[in-house]
């Protein structure tokens, strides 16, 4: 199932859903209790949304790549030719990227880049 919700950032107590068509919507309550509400809403398939670093919500259905070194994310939608580069810590992305790979069960490449299959 693939949401239309890509991330969700948040600056304080303020919480911006962007939607992978780049609509947004912005929310008065942070983001730990925007996982609550995804948790309510969806059980076990909130699952497609991974915590990313203190900061972000990201729908892992969307990522496209994943660049420890240079500290970007890249969401993207292919079927609309939406790509959306977000920036992340260098620890919550080689999280992130650990978090994929052991669902995937996928090698590290050497160069600290990940694009899952589509």
């Amino acid at each position: 199932m693939q949401s239309d919700g890509g991330y969700a950032i948040s600056e304080g107590n303020y919480t911006t859903l962007v939607l992978i068509d780049l609509t947004e919507h912005v929310f008065a309550f942070n983001l730990s209790h925007l996982e609550m509400l995804l948790h309510a809403q969806l059980g076990e398939e909130d699952s497609m949304f991974i915590r990313t670093g203190k900061r972000l919500i990201i729908n892992r259905e969307y990522v496209y790549k994943v660049n420890i070194g240079k500290k970007q994310l890249i969401l993207a939608d292919i079927r609309n030719n939406i790509s959306i580069p977000l920036t992340a810590s260098k620890v919550a992305l080689r999280q992130l990227k650990n978090h994929l790979e052991s669902q995937l069960s996928l090698p590290s490449s050497s160069d600290g880049t990940h694009r899952p299959p589509r």
